[in-house]
């Protein structure tokens, strides 16, 4: 105990010992002296988790740390917990980043104790605590209780004097300890040799001396039974616990052989198991919670798990030797001896599942399987179907009440369940084929989804056209048209969504939903974007009742990439905003599309560094997706922000890797994109040649045209660009449109066609202002920047042109080859004016107008209803803006900036 408390100034406190020793009742006693008033012990929390083999999945692992923790702490790790359901979660280290910093929040200290660390069988576990540890939270302290050393870098733990070690030797009974506990603790009268002896065959293993405490308790010579075992632990072990049963009532042996199966046991799934009644003359069995009560109180080998005695877990090398007995013992009667229901097998004989060839321990699992489904616990109720071979109750629970179990945190026990089926039982049940290829698909394995797609429609072809079979046929095409999704095949997608929608049950809404979703890909592809954003909202609305956030995430990304596309970049901001709430934290991969168009957005709304750090996410996120073309998406996007900032050299290393990526992985849908960046970066270098090939050989209008410009011949640029216009405006295209605009105006101040270029840029700014668009503007460079002082001298938009004019503050020099070739050739090439070094606020335009009036301080306060000192202050403010001393300076600073009205 004193050692257990000077550790907790380290990371880490290890006991390792071989099964039997006392780990967890020693931990268990530690808490249980530090929570009384008298202890000297430091206070901390405790969160307390029992490990079993299943626990070796790491989202599995993970999950039961964040429900030990959420016993102190509701609320945390509710974002964790969504991320590891996610069909594809973040990385492990962005999870761990994630609850690292929530657990830095917790107020109190906090100890996490993993008992029984020994059934781990995955380096990712182990990977994933000894990143833990090297991140521990000060206030945190780390307890592991194993048979056998954890595969963590001990040997530096030990040199750093982070960690705390005890071991077998430290939890050996002594010859006075095990005194003590034989005649004290178990009430025998030994005498000092006897206990000596038994010490010593024992060595000091407190569950061999309380198993043969047990067993002395009914034998009449001591001495004799002391000297009738010995040979090693598990020789010892086996003869006690036989020793021990054979003491037990028939009850109480039935009872322990039959809820060995269960991990974790609790009165009422006790009772479930054995499904014992009474007869007219015999005495009433206890129930449940009174015989695990019994045998806590007897010392058989269980353990609490909270503090209400709920819930126990049997001792671990207890529970292993009662299953070994299970299954070698030819019970003396069936399972269903006794039960007095009427319901032999549990009424399943007849349907399949007990009748054939099932043994009496399946039956037992299927019990327990009925049992946790009547308790909405779907998850074991499937483990507990699979281990009992019940294969159609496995099924059914796969199917789940709302949505199917794969899409709440069990794809993975799924697929691997289905991995081992013989083929004959998935041959017989199609279901079965299906679900096989959708948790493919959700795991991002699409190699393998069609092959599992045509094994379900074979095994359908003698199918009875039922509702269920119609269904089934529904659910194959809804997969493929997912499948056709991810590849961009829009009349596959339509075609096959076509069909889902046709034969799916009108009560499948968490397929139908998703297949809609589909569809809205599909009408997006074509261009139909008001069809798509009708498909998206249609799933939104629809997943949100169902609780189908998945889908939910995937259609809000789609509706505010449409929502970007018709201009509305305030709207656009918000829906990917939703999105991002909806995935969580740590955000699962899927949500590199809303980061993405969170860049897009501060792109254009010219705050480039949050431009950079979404798209840097996305980019991390989309890394993580197989068989996706997001990262190429992100790449170039990169690159095209690399421009913005000066940098070619960076833009054309983003395009080549983006360009790279794309033709390896045959990504046909970006390959116009990936030529379009090329085109606008080699145009930058100065190499005309090369983009006019590029643009040539991809038939890109708006490169094409930009090339024409570079070569100093906007008549032919123009030419190119009104057939495009004429395209994109009969399709509603509103950003195609007003990019085309902002060209033509540029094309034709090239031309020296002052006037028609004027008035197309004000018609650009009327559609451009409601949503603040900068970069759209400034990404032309000075031609653009002249037009814009040219409008503001008209009084065109002045609020919006002011801004505009102001945001070239900090570009660079313009030499690129568009834009030298942009200036009238009829105009000498103007001086640059100095940009504002911070653009004015609308009520600082209105000063600055009606000082440009000659109004005094006094008639601008009247006139505005603002206080005297205001104006000054806003006087000030506007001098200092403008790098101006007095009145008329400033007048003269705004009339070249273009920001008075005429």
């Amino acid at each position: 105990m004193e050692r257990l408390n000077e550790g907790l100034h380290r990371k880490l406190t290890l006991i390792s010992a071989p099964a039997g020793f006392g780990k967890t009742t020693l931990l268990g006693e530690w808490f249980a002296r530090a929570s009384t008033p008298q202890t000297k012990s430091p206070a901390h929390a405790v969160a307390w988790v029992s490990l079993d083999e299943g626990d070796s999945d790491p989202a599995r692992f993970l999950t039961y740390v964040v429900a030990a923790l959420q016993t102190l702490a509701p609320k945390l790790g509710n974002g964790v917990l969504t991320a590891l359901q996610s069909p594809q979660p973040p990385p492990v280290e962005a999870i761990l980043t994630a609850l690292i910093n929530e657990l830095t929040t917790l107020p109190d200290n906090l100890i996490l104790v993993l008992d029984d660390y020994h059934v781990i069988d995955a380096k990712q576990v182990d990977d994933i605590l000894a990143f833990l540890l090297e991140h521990l939270p000060p206030r945190m302290h780390l307890v592991i209780s194993t048979r056998e050393d954890p595969s963590l870098p001990l040997a530096r733990y030990r040199a750093r004097g982070q960690m705390t070690e005890l071991r077998a030797t430290d939890l050996r009974f002594t010859p006075a300890e095990a005194a003590g506990f034989l005649n004290q603790v178990m009430g025998l009268a030994l005498a000092a040799e006897q206990v000596t002896a038994l010490e010593a065959r024992t060595e000091g293993w407190i569950a061999g001396l309380q198993l043969a405490a047990i067993s002395l308790q009914g034998h009449e010579d001591p001495t004799g039974f002391i000297k009738s075992f010995t040979g090693s632990h598990h020789f010892v072990l086996d003869y006690l616990v036989e020793e021990v049963l054979h003491q037990q009532s028939v009850d109480i042996q039935t009872f322990l052989l039959r809820t060995s199966i269960l991990n974790r046991l609790c009165g009422p799934l006790c009772d479930a198991l054995l499904r014992r009644t009474t007869t007219p003359h015999s005495a009433a069995p206890a129930s449940g919670q009174a015989t695990l009560e019994t045998i806590e109180q007897a010392n058989l080998f269980i353990v609490p798990l909270d503090n209400e005695r709920r819930w126990y877990r049997y001792h671990h090398l207890f529970a292993d030797l009662l299953r070994q007995r299970l299954h070698q013992q030819v019970l003396a009667s069936p399972v269903n001896e006794g039960s007095g229901d009427g319901r032999a097998g549990d009424g399943r004989a007849g349907d399949g599942r007990a009748g054939d060839g099932g043994t009496a321990v399946d039956e037992l699992h299927r019990r327990a399987s009925a049992w946790y489904a009547e308790n909405d616990l779907e998850l074991e109720a499937f483990h507990h179907a699979a281990a009992g071979g019940d294969i159609a109750h496995a099924a059914d629970l796969i199917e789940g009440k709302a949505l199917p179990l794969q899409f709440r945190g069990g794809a993975v026990p799924i697929l691997n369940w289905l991995a081992k089926l013989p083929t004959e039982a998935l041959d017989a049940r199609p279901l079965l084929w299906v679900t096989y290829a959708s948790a493919l698909l959700m795991m991002g394995q699409v190699s393998g989804v069609e092959e599992k797609a045509q094994a379900a429609e074979t095994a359908l072809q003698t199918a009875k056209l039922d509702d269920k079979t119609r269904d089934l046929i529904g659910r194959i095409a809804s997969i493929r048209a997912t499948l056709a999704a991810t590849q961009h095949q829009t009349e596959a997608i339509i075609r096959q969504a076509r069909r889902a929608l046709e034969y799916l049950h009108p009560d499948n809404l968490s397929v139908r939903t998703s297949v809609t979703w589909t569809l809205g890909c599909a009408y997006q592809l074509q261009g139909d974007r008001a069809g798509a954003a009708r498909a998206y909202t249609e799933v939104i609305s629809i997943c949100m009742a169902i609780g189908h956030t998945v889908i939910a995430m995937m259609a809000t990304i789609g509706l505010g990439i449409i929502q970007e596309m018709e201009n509305q970049l305030y709207l656009a901001a918000e829906t990917y905003r939703r999105a991002v709430q909806l995935a969580g934290e740590p955000p699962p991969p899927p949500i590199c599309d809303a980061y993405l168009g969170l860049a897009r957005l501060c792109y254009q709304w010219n705050d480039l560094d949050a431009a950079h750090q979404h798209a840097q996410q996305s980019l991390q996120l989309a890394r993580q997706i197989k068989n996706t073309d997001r990262s190429v998406i992100c790449e170039l996007f990169l690159a095209r922000l690399q421009l913005a900032q000066g940098d070619v050299a960076s833009a054309a290393a983003w395009v080549a890797k983006a360009s790279q990526s794309a033709h390896a992985h045959n990504f046909v849908q970006q390959l116009p994109q990936v030529a379009a960046t090329e085109t606008l970066t080699l145009l930058y270098a100065g190499n005309v040649a090369g983009a006019a090939q590029l643009a040539q050989t991809h038939h890109l209008p708006i490169s094409q045209a930009r090339v024409h410009l570079a070569q100093a011949n906007p008549s032919a640029a123009l030419a190119l660009l009104e057939p495009w216009r004429q395209q994109v405006e009969a399709k509603n295209w509103a950003d195609e449109r007003l990019r085309v605009m902002v060209l033509q105006a540029v094309m034709h101040h090239a031309q020296g066609e002052k006037d028609r270029a004027v008035h197309l840029l004000g018609d650009a700014l009327t559609l451009a202002e409601p949503s603040g668009l900068i970069r759209l503007f400034v990404d032309e460079g000075l031609p653009m920047r002249q037009l814009l002082s040219t409008a503001a001298a008209q009084g065109i938009r002045p609020a919006y042109t002011g801004r505009l004019l102001a945001a070239f503050a900090g570009e660079a020099q313009p030499t690129n080859t568009i834009e030298r070739a942009a200036l009238p050739s009829s105009l000498p090439a103007q001086p640059l004016i100095e940009p504002l070094i911070e653009p004015l606020s609308q009520r600082e335009l209105e000063v600055l107008q009606l000082i440009a009036h000659g109004f005094s301080n006094r008639r601008i306060s009247e006139s505005l209803f603002l206080a005297l000192d205001t104006v000054k202050g806003h006087n000030r403010r506007i001098f200092g803006k403008l790098q101006v001393q007095r009145r008329t300076e400033a007048v003269a600073r705004a009339r070249e900036l273009g920001l008075l009205r005429v």
